[in-house]
């Protein structure tokens, strides 16, 4: 798809990722972008400065978690615009933790990262099969092809992320719909917490957001489904198939070397109180 004369949706487009998707896609003369996201003073802010462009853009408050605000969301666009061609489902959340964390953000990270995207899909899926054509992007992780050490929640939700993607491209793509995940691993945004040594680990090979939306873009032109910004992670997931057995062998010796670090700075934090 050429997004050219296309309306887009973007969720989380306030921040991150979905700011420079946002910023990047309108560069492509779209007929329309909506930003959307929880953050309602970045949204304004995104939307008015691709207004200020030249493109006709809107900026909507919309939690993801809720499904009357994402239908609203999506019947905003479409009465604006006349129908989405690109809607882009990217609002996450993280958490870290793994058996000691608690249920309410086991509870966050499965309301966003997995039934936001199932409330876009329920609503603005069947439009498009009614018009004939549409696409719909994922934004998962790396951690939903691999695994995120640092967070159970998050890891977990993530597959599901890339499990519903390949669901709907399975049951739809041949009514019209195309379907793409983004896998990336670790991105300059504020989900990189640089105390952690695991997002000390990924920082090492990170990308910035424009750069993961500019991979984005030129997916989104050749319609993949799978899209790997980080080419490490094409490799690991290789792996993984190759050989499950060993791979789950070599992360455990990523995750030992990484509770050894973190063990380190903890005693060097103590030492220095």
């Amino acid at each position: 798809m050429e997004l050219r004369d296309k309306a887009i949706v973007v969720t989380g487009g306030g921040n991150g990722i979905g700011r420079a998707m946002c910023e990047r896609f309108a560069r492509e003369q779209p007929r329309g972008v909506v930003v959307a996201d929880i953050d309602d003073a970045a949204t304004q802010q995104v939307a008015s400065r691709i207004a200020a462009a030249g493109i006709d853009c809107v900026g909507k408050r919309c939690d993801v978690t809720i499904e009357a605000e994402v239908r609203s969301l999506i019947e905003t666009a479409e009465e604006r615009f006349g129908g989405i061609d690109l809607y882009c489902s990217n609002a996450g959340v993280t958490a870290k933790g793994g058996l000691n964390a608690d249920d309410d953000a086991w509870r966050r990270n499965w309301e966003v990262n997995v039934m936001g995207h199932v409330y876009a899909a329920r609503c603005v899926v069947p439009r498009m099969i009614e018009r004939g054509a549409g696409y719909f992007l994922l934004t998962a992780s790396a951690a939903g092809l691999l695994t995120e050490i640092g967070s159970a929640p998050y890891s977990v939700t993530k597959h599901g992320t890339v499990a519903f993607a390949e669901w709907l491209s399975v049951c739809y793509q041949r009514k019209g719909l195309r379907v793409s995940v983004l896998c990336p691993a670790g991105v300059a945004t504020d989900f990189l917490d640089l105390e952690d040594p695991v997002h000390q680990f990924l920082h090492v090979s990170s990308l910035t957001p424009e750069q993961v939306a500019e991979d984005t873009l030129a997916a989104i032109s050749r319609e993949t489904f799978l899209i790997l910004p980080h080419a490490e992670v094409a490799e690991f997931h290789a792996f993984k198939g190759q050989d499950y057995d060993r791979w789950l062998k070599n992360f455990a010796r990523i995750n030992q070397k990484l509770e050894r670090i973190a063990s380190k700075q903890s005693q060097a934090g103590s030492e220095r109180e």
